[in-house]
């Protein structure tokens, strides 16, 4: 009997590899503080994480047999926002120092957490495998 480890292993597999991307977009941020007219970037999970649960990442039906079927069509995953400033400044720069970095370190916690589920589910894979 073969593994699947899509049905293994879920959607964490893709949270996991959202998350590294996020970090990605908010370390930017972060680099770009100081650059003039630089305007702040996030992804959104809850909406990365709709497209992914759908099948076809967007609801459609064919009503006749001569209708292109819309599998081969795929929507970005996550695709990034910008992030409306609480307090502009004066240079055109959205990106907030303390927001940037929570966001940043809820972002961290949230991959760790991905992380030492997806290792937990290699650790119970591989007992399964070894039979004990």
């Amino acid at each position: 009997m073969s593994i699947s480890f899509d049905k293994a292993l879920g959607i964490h597999e893709t949270a996991l590899h959202f998350r590294s991307e996020r970090a990605s977009v908010l370390a930017n941020n972060l680099a770009n503080i100081d650059t003039p007219n630089f305007k702040a970037k996030d992804l959104d999970f809850k909406q990365a994480l709709q497209q992914k649960m759908s099948s076809s990442g967007f609801d459609m039906s064919t009503t006749q047999d001569r209708h292109i079927d819309a599998q081969g069509f795929d929507t970005a995953e996550g695709d990034v926002l910008y992030r409306t400033p609480q307090q502009p400044s004066i240079d055109g720069n959205t990106v907030e120092d303390q927001i940037e970095h929570a966001e940043y370190m809820k972002n961290a916690l949230a991959f760790q957490a991905s992380f030492q589920f997806l290792n937990s589910k290699f650790t119970g894979l591989r007992s399964a495998i070894r039979g004990e």
